[in-house]
């Protein structure tokens, strides 16, 4: 018995690995065998009886700037990761524009060595982290590194000789393009693996990438251009000079990052006094602002919005403190729907008072307009806050499948108050609630 205990968690693992990180686990084999290759080929080529010339100080001053980078690791909203300063490091030693000495003396960079140097550099820079008990963000890694890979291989095998001997406006010209590649790449992969995570559709997930990663990889891309043609002229020094404005630019991104870190816990908390005065169950802001946000992934609403239905549900029920008496359970469905708007008035009014929620105060006021026949017409955000909202007062932390099955058929029945477009969605929601509890 004991041994057929011990082998159950096996499969299991298995199925999560293989359902939940293939995609994950895919990028990681891609990574894992670039870089095996990359060290299998710069031993060879170091091997060989021609030895290159290889400017190791170059390559540990990079190196170095890389692994600094992963150490400053930059945490953006929504779960995200970036490394601007290691992506800055990492591309200009890539495009690096090496001195022609002339003769066989010349320096080489090999395509592979670039990899190499930058694999290592995010190595160490990772250790730290890994130390501290902190993720050590191999996702956001091996993504970097395959983007960097990339326009490594393409400019040192393809382009270089080319561009060597050409104007700096050309040079320039070309490496804006392969920096806009490199960064193309590593926003396509972290969109395939955010819609893979959290279940939203690729197209969406890339709008939402290139929205967040527009204006960071503008600041690298200037940055790479600026480093590779100043340490051409002035050598690895200048390096050292070129932290202080990266860390800034930096700072500002963390501080956009906190700012809206700040706002959500501020949300999450101001939620819980329906909680915490009794007026709805416990967790149930928490499970309407999940099921909300699984609803609006589904129907395909950008980040932005969703980020506004999140407040929104996490504040739906906050007008119910406002009540002389508690609703049972604090169910509103169960209450008129004078009362119901009432409650909804209540409460994006309070919102509102902050002056800097006012989409998520319409939200809120919206819950309780019908979704046909009303005029003007509530918006989806609305629409699916009500929807949310009445499911779990009918389901609550239940998870029992033919309770949740009998909600929806309630939802169906009644087109004029529940939209029909979010009902299907909550329907295929509520299927994977059970595993997953949302």
């Amino acid at each position: 018995m004991t041994s057929v205990m011990a082998r159950r968690p096996e499969p299991d693992r298995l199925a999560y690995w293989q359902a939940v990180d293939s995609g994950r686990l895919l990028l990681m084999a891609a990574a894992a065998m670039l870089v095996t290759a990359s060290f299998a080929s710069t031993a060879v080529i170091l091997n060989s009886r021609s030895k290159p010339v290889i400017d190791w100080h170059t390559a540990l001053a990079f190196g170095g700037l890389v692994a600094f980078g992963e150490l400053l690791r930059l945490a953006l909203p929504g779960g995200r990761e970036a490394a601007p300063i290691a992506m800055v490091g990492a591309m200009s030693y890539a495009l690096l524009l090496l001195p022609v000495l002339g003769g066989p003396a010349r320096p080489q960079l090999p395509a592979v060595l670039v990899v190499a140097v930058c694999a290592v550099g995010m190595m160490v820079g990772a250790m730290p982290h890994i130390a501290a008990g902190r993720p050590a963000g191999v996702t956001g890694m091996c993504t970097r590194l395959v983007a960097v890979a990339g326009v490594a291989f393409i400019f040192r095998s393809v382009l270089s000789g080319f561009v060597l001997t050409k104007p700096w406006q050309l040079q320039a010209a070309v490496m804006a393009v392969l920096i806009f590649f490199g960064w193309l790449i590593d926003t396509v992969v972290a969109a395939l693996i955010r819609a893979d995570d959290v279940g939203a559709r690729f197209a969406v997930a890339l709008v939402d990438e290139i929205r967040l990663q527009w204006q960071l990889g503008l600041a690298v891309g200037a940055s790479v251009i600026i480093t590779v043609f100043s340490v051409k002229a002035m050598g690895l020094p200048v390096l050292i000079a070129f932290i202080g404005p990266l860390l800034v630019t930096q700072v500002a991104f963390r501080r956009y990052a906190g700012i809206r870190a700040t706002y959500l816990q501020t949300v999450r908390s101001l939620a819980r006094v329906t909680e915490v005065a009794g007026y709805v169950e416990a967790g149930h802001s928490r499970r309407v602002s999940r099921l909300a946000v699984a609803i609006g992934r589904g129907l395909g609403m950008a980040e932005p919005e969703l980020l506004a239905l999140e407040y929104g549900a996490l504040m739906h029920d906050i007008g119910q403190l406002s009540l002389r008496d508690p609703i049972p359970g604090g169910a509103t469905v169960l209450v008129s729907p004078a009362d119901q708007e009432r409650i909804a008035e209540l409460g994006a009014d309070v919102i509102g008072q902050a002056g800097v929620l006012d989409e998520v105060a319409q939200l809120v006021r919206c819950q309780a307009w019908p979704a046909r026949g009303h005029d003007p017409a509530p918006p989806l955000g609305s629409k699916i806050i009500r929807a949310a909202n009445a499911f779990d007062d009918m389901v609550g932390s239940s998870t029992d499948r033919d309770r949740s099955i009998a909600a929806i058929d309630r939802m169906r029945l009644d087109p004029v108050r529940y939209d029909v477009d979010v009902v299907t969605v909550l329907s295929e929601v509520a299927s994977r609630r059970v595993a997953s509890r949302l």
